[in-house]
């Protein structure tokens, strides 16, 4: 089996890629910015963009637990995966904030305006925001 069809290491970049919760992307996904930006498939009848129908499937592989996701759930986390990566690499300069760019990462789960996660195990989010990270000679080996 290679890297790319290891259902474990699938898992792992789908949940680096989708930085926004369930809560977040459910209420994203009801926006007009939202419905307007990114590609109509030709000739689809619900007018709605890819990007937009993704988010919807995005939002359902999140609420799902993980012993109920199917081979194509998979497929599907690959191809985000896969897009997030693409566009992150295409990266305008500038401010990002208002951009179309970054409304269609937001459409598959990534927001480029958000903080990276921080690591497994350590500090969360909030708590490096308000207390900063710690000092060098605190955090353990390989930090």
């Amino acid at each position: 089996m290679s890297r790319r069809d290891d259902p474990q290491q699938t898992y792992r970049d789908f949940t680096d890629a989708v930085n926004m919760r369930p809560g977040e992307l459910a209420k994203w996904l009801e926006t007009d910015k939202s419905k307007h930006v990114g590609w109509r498939r030709r000739g689809a009848q619900s007018g709605e963009t890819v990007g937009h129908q993704s988010g919807r499937r995005i939002l359902d592989l999140l609420r799902r637990r993980r012993s109920d996701l199917s081979e194509d759930d998979y497929r599907h986390m690959r191809k985000v995966v896969g897009y997030v990566r693409r566009h992150i690499a295409q990266r305008p300069s500038g401010d990002v904030r208002d951009t179309r760019w970054r409304y269609s990462l937001m459409n598959w789960g990534h927001d480029p305006a958000k903080a990276p996660l921080p690591p497994p195990g350590g500090p969360s989010r909030k708590a490096l925001r308000r207390h900063g990270a710690p000092p060098k000679e605190r955090r353990g080996p390989g930090r």
